[in-house]
Parts: structure tokens; sequence; C-alpha cells
């Protein structure tokens, strides 16, 4: 009886994190009731595979579940190699937690984008097509805890850090970016400058009121590209102080260099419009250097 009751545990814990147990203080799922909760601080982390509809459009059903649980068994483990520990796989994508500092988030997201890039490596000699990640990070006060009814429930996490970190993964699309995280986020790291960041945008994002400074983590990103984000990094960082100022000819300028020499950087490109459009239509009397944005 006691070996099918660990059993059965571990069976569970395939489905109900461990972690998930523990910050609810209880030692079996079967001591879990509705309803049970607990506010903590944590980061939460979101990655999605841009693109994943025309990918899977292209495979069978079968196909479709051969590739993601390929795809989920290589990053997944980085994220529990760096503390976190997976709430739900939501198709293809992931969102993870991370109860301790920051830090921990940051690294695996930066793993995860390295372990992709093995994984492609690996796609591309099987003469499949390469895939790409974006995350999303974000950390705040959430509620963990049991949600559903007497016959079904189930654990989840309820708070706007959910919905924000979701919506920054979806700017990676719209900036060029791999990894966004918010202004909580990096300046709750320990040492941000160990990273390489630059600050993209303020925003506000779908189903926010409030807006939210937005930035770029390129460590994970190709060595090539991240070469040219530092070799262009002071002349946008002169251009976001000029486009701020409302020194829009001098913005334009720093942004044309940018992009004569990294022609893809797509924050480049959209401050350059953005500056264009000002110079030849002026800025609205309530401008703030706020973008109010309906992407995912």
């Amino acid at each position: 009886t006691h070996l099918r009751l660990a059993k059965i545990n571990t069976a569970y814990s395939r489905f109900v994190p461990r972690e998930f147990l523990r910050f609810l203080n209880k030692e079996s799922i079967i001591d879990v009731k509705l309803g049970d909760q607990i506010q903590k601080e944590m980061t939460i982390l979101f990655s999605d595979i841009r693109s994943f509809t025309t990918l899977s459009e292209q495979m069978t059903p079968q196909e479709n579940f051969n590739f993601l649980n390929s795809y989920l068994k290589n990053v997944s483990p980085v994220i529990r190699q760096h503390n976190g520990f997976i709430d739900k796989y939501i198709g293809d994508a992931i969102m993870a937690l991370f109860p301790g500092t920051p830090d921990e988030a940051i690294r695996a997201a930066i793993a995860m984008q390295k372990k992709v890039a093995e994984y492609n490596i690996r796609r591309q000699h099987d003469g499949r097509q390469s895939i790409s990640i974006g995350i999303g990070l974000h950390t705040g006060a959430v509620m963990l805890g049991t949600v559903g009814e007497d016959e079904r429930m189930e654990g989840t996490v309820i708070s706007d850090v959910v919905n924000l970190a979701a919506r920054l993964e979806g700017l990676t699309k719209l900036y060029g970016a791999y990894i966004v995280v918010s202004e909580q986020t990096l300046f709750g790291l320990d040492r941000p400058n160990q990273y390489k960041f630059r600050f993209l945008d303020k925003v506000i994002v779908k189903g926010k009121k409030d807006p939210v400074s937005v930035f770029e983590i390129f460590d994970g990103n190709a060595e090539e590209v991240t070469a040219l984000k530092l070799e262009t990094q002071t002349d946008f960082e002169k251009g976001l102080l000029h486009y701020y100022s409302e020194e829009f000819a001098e913005a334009e300028k720093c942004f044309t260099v940018v992009l004569a020499i990294s022609p893809q950087d797509k924050a480049a490109q959209i401050y350059l419009w953005r500056v264009k459009h000002f110079i030849e239509y002026g800025v609205p009397m309530d401008w703030e250097g706020i973008e109010a944005l309906t992407e995912k």
C-alpha cells in the first residue's frame, strides 16, 4: 500500500508541481482543498514559439505532438535548473514561476534561448525548419492556489503579473527582441549591469491602464546580433534621449546611424518611423512619450 501511494504521489507530481504543494504547506495532493491559496512575490516567465500556427499547419496532428514534446523536453529542464517550476503548458507556450530572485529567471531565459539554438542545429541536420521563441518576464505579487469546483479543480496563479508577463512576450515580436523584461524585473536584479540590455520603450499594453518601461536583454542572442547591438548601443541611447526631449531631427540622425550598421534592428526602425512622423505632422499636445499598444 505504501509503495502504491508513493507511486501515485510521484505520478501526481508530474501534473501538480511539488513546489505548488510546498507553498500551500501540503504534504500530498490529497491534502489540497478548493480555495487553498497563498500570496507570494515571484517572477513570471512566459515563453512562446514564434509563428507556431504556420509551423503546425505543415504537420499532421501526430507530428505536432511529437514536435512539441521534443521541444519541451529540451527547454523545460532549464527552468528547473534555475530554481523555477512550470505552472502550465498552454499549447506551445510555457508559463513558469521563479519564487527566488529575478536573476534566476533571467538566467533561465538566457539559457532557454541558447538551448533553442542547440536544438535548431539538430533540426537543421534533420532537414527541419529552425524555430525561435520569445520570452517575457515580470515580477510582482501573485496569488497561488486552487480554483474550480468540488468535482474538478486545478492549481493556478492569479495576478496581473501573469497577464503582463504574457503581454511582454507578445512585444518580443514587435521589437524583434528575444527576451523582454519589465522595469520591476530588471531593477530587482542584484547586478543588472552583468547583463547586456537596453531600454526599449515606455508602453501601455492591452488590458492595462498604467505605463510600464520595458527592456530588452540580448545575452541569449546569436553572437553576430549581440555584436551589432553593442556596436550601435551608444547611438541608439543618444537617439532615445533626443526622442524623449522632442529633439526629433537629432533623434532621426542617431537612428539612421544605427540602421546603417544594423538594418534589421526593429526597435530602431520603429523609432525612426516615429520621429519622421512627428517631424512631418507634429506632436500631440498631451504627448508624454508613452505608446499605447494593442498587440498580444
